[in-house]
């Protein structure tokens, strides 16, 4: 299959990039590299520095006669989308439009879109499944959820098949690639980078939650898995026309606390890490975690590297071989 991964120089794209590579796809890879990295591009794909807004992503599709889009290119920084949001409108929904109608236009068959846990705000009933209501309590949210509609919308009038895939917290890392935001917002790399000496301690939001430990709870995906459900969303949408469908990427189970994330950074690494403990965030709930079981029963999609401790060692032993991230 030849295949366009927008963002594909991100943490997601890059691995995503390279689980599509291995199995043999023709690849090409855009991005505007404004937050990602150029050696995160597995160097078996084409790579081509646009932003999605370019006219000129047109021209680029057709020539390499794409069939499939991996839509991942979006900033996603929801403190950023409070203060910016006219930013992540700009970026993500006239982006994500432009890049609609440059694949209509140019033959393609189907888009997997990257979509967001943040579609649901903070919904009262926990596991989130695919028929909660969606309530983004912020911009960024908002962003990924007016794209989500515009995917619906494109299916029934011009024929364009998508999976539209809400991620919760990706985490780990493959051999090669793996997480190296700027800055990073994501809590096991930041803790990690605790326990390399590069931030002096960790900061915990909130041990008052009405959980077990009173930290808040979170539903993590490994990276690999996640790469896994995309691959199975693009064979089975390019089999189908005008039909759009979503689906939760999660583990499905009880989640994990901030404590017991802490607590296996310790044990992964073997360091004491300290943390300083501040209020919650407005808007933050308790409990955040994934019904994937839509998912499974559509597509077989299982994800088979749940277990928390082995998301760690990943990361951590990406953090080992590359202790610069993707610096030179």
């Amino acid at each position: 299959m030849r295949v366009m991964v927008t963002g594909g120089a991100g943490y997601i794209g890059s691995v995503v990039t390279e689980a599509l590579c291995d199995r043999g796809d023709s690849v090409v890879v855009y991005d505007s590299l404004i937050t990602g990295h150029r050696a995160a591009v597995d160097e078996r794909a084409q790579f081509v520095q646009g932003d999605i807004r370019d006219p000129a992503l047109r021209d680029v599709l057709r020539d390499a006669g794409i069939e499939a889009v991996v839509h991942m290119a979006a900033i996603s920084l929801v403190g950023d989308s409070v203060a910016m949001p006219d930013r992540y409108f700009q970026n993500n929904v006239v982006g994500g439009l432009a890049l609609l109608d440059a694949a209509r236009m140019s033959g393609v068959k189907t888009i997997v879109f990257s979509s967001t846990a943040a579609v649901y705000g903070a919904p009262e009933r926990q596991p989130i499944d695919e028929h909660s209501p969606t309530a983004p309590g912020n911009p960024y949210g908002a962003t990924k959820l007016a794209i989500e509609h515009a995917l619906v919308g494109y299916a029934a009038a011009f024929g364009l098949s998508s999976v539209r895939l809400r991620y919760f917290n990706a985490a780990g890392a493959s051999l090669r690639f793996g997480e190296d935001h700027r800055p990073e917002s994501h809590l096991i790399p930041r803790l990690l980078r605790v326990a390399c000496g590069e931030e002096p301690e960790a900061v915990v939001f909130g041990t008052d939650w009405p959980t077990a430990d009173g930290t808040a709870i979170r539903d993590y995906i490994h990276v690999l898995d996640l790469a896994d459900a995309h691959l199975r969303a693009l064979d089975a949408s390019i089999l189908t026309s005008g039909v759009s469908v979503c689906y939760n990427l999660g583990c499905g189970g009880s989640g994990y606390s901030v404590g017991q994330v802490l607590e296996s950074v310790i044990r992964t690494t073997g360091v004491e890490i300290p943390v300083k403990a501040l209020p919650r965030r407005a808007g933050d709930p308790a409990v955040l975690i994934a019904s994937s079981e839509a998912i499974r029963g559509a597509l077989g999609w299982i994800p088979k590297r749940q277990n928390l401790d082995r998301i760690v060692a990943d990361a951590w032993e990406w953090k080992q071989r590359f202790p610069r991230g993707y610096a030179a």
